[in-house]
């Protein structure tokens, strides 16, 4: 098992690129150093933070307790009649997946190129973008339970997944610790382009007939012409969820804001959250070391040394400023560690 260290920076292990710092700190590279771990104790004794790739969360204060950097690395394939399985520990980065499965042309993943983060985070958040969720190709996950030491199997009905929710950000908050998923992914007959961006994007192209390379370098040009760079400004990508609303509420904002951005899901109406941002006039905006992305509002940077109180406040301010304009009230994508 690594060493556990004491008083360590988070600053860099975290895409807002906020100041933090773990009471103590210890980097996970396989299943054997969790059980190690639980040996000592350390599990019961201290708070718990599981720590990917750090893309989906901002710090408010300093972390008093234990920190799990989760760096569990390796892809295994099975083929079983027209799918395939992949097997990724939970410390793999999500894009360097993404390119493995479109090199092997394993399709279904492609959607999702170049979302930050890791493996592991991956079914907690139930991530999706253009068309497609995690759950769409998952399979089953591993899971390390911190209250008993023992290992368990969940597969994709026990997870719950809901638009960017799992059972492991509700009830099973905080009591598991992912170390492998599995996918099912399938060979390349029907591809998902229906999303506009992509099926726009395909069309300046000239492709009628487009492969999953086609499909992930497409999706990937479309992320970074929208979305920050965290290597080089940071961020956490969308901080908030795109709200869904009632038909009854639905239909009366159409009447007053006819321009309005929504999409129909099961008899519900999800609204484009970076829309209602930057009709309140948040696109682009600055206070202080914190702001909008210029092209995307629905992104929060850190344009110098912001702490995280004055992202999350930040933040805060525009939740008022969309629930003035429209009576709803945004929810956080990222997880707020306090």
């Amino acid at each position: 098992m690594s060493e556990i260290l004491t008083l360590q920076s988070l600053k860099n292990l975290n895409t807002f690129g906020v100041e933090s710092t773990a009471k103590e700190f210890v980097s996970i590279k396989n299943e054997t150093d969790l059980v190690k771990l639980f040996e000592t104790n350390k599990l019961k004794k201290e708070s718990i933070l599981i720590l990917g790739g750090g893309s989906n969360m901002l710090f408010i204060n300093n972390f008093d307790g234990l920190v799990l950097k989760i760096a569990i690395e390796g892809i295994e394939v099975k083929e079983i009649d027209e799918y395939f399985l992949v097997r990724v520990g939970a410390g793999v980065n999500w894009h360097e997946l993404v390119t493995f499965c479109v090199d092997h042309n394993f399709a279904g993943i492609e959607n999702l190129s170049l979302i930050p983060g890791t493996v592991g985070a991956s079914p907690v958040q139930n991530i999706g973008a253009y068309g497609v969720e995690l759950k769409d190709i998952f399979f089953e996950c591993r899971a390390f339970e911190i209250a008993t030491g023992k290992f368990r199997t969940f597969q994709k009905d026990a997870c719950k997944f809901e638009y960017r929710e799992s059972i492991f950000k509700s009830e099973l908050k905080g009591r598991f610790i992912i170390t492998e998923v599995t996918f099912k992914l399938n060979r390349p007959e029907k591809l998902n382009t229906s999303y506009g961006a992509i099926h726009t994007e395909l069309e300046s192209k000239g492709i009628d007939n487009p492969t999953i390379k086609d499909i992930s370098e497409v999706v990937s040009a479309i992320r970074v012409s929208k979305l920050p760079d965290p290597s080089t400004i940071g961020n956490a990508g969308s901080f908030f969820k795109n709200p869904i609303i009632e038909p009854e509420q639905h239909k009366l904002l159409k009447i007053k804001f006819p321009e309005m951005v929504s999409y129909e899901v099961d008899g519900k109406y999800k609204l484009a959250a970076g829309w209602l941002i930057e009709l309140c006039g948040w696109k682009g905006k600055r206070i202080g070391n914190v702001g909008t992305w210029k092209n995307q509002a629905l992104v929060i940077v850190n344009h110098g040394d912001a702490s995280g109180k004055e992202i999350y406040d930040f933040s805060t301010a525009i939740i008022e400023s969309v629930n003035s304009t429209f009576g709803i009230h945004l929810e956080r994508e990222v997880n707020i560690i306090s």
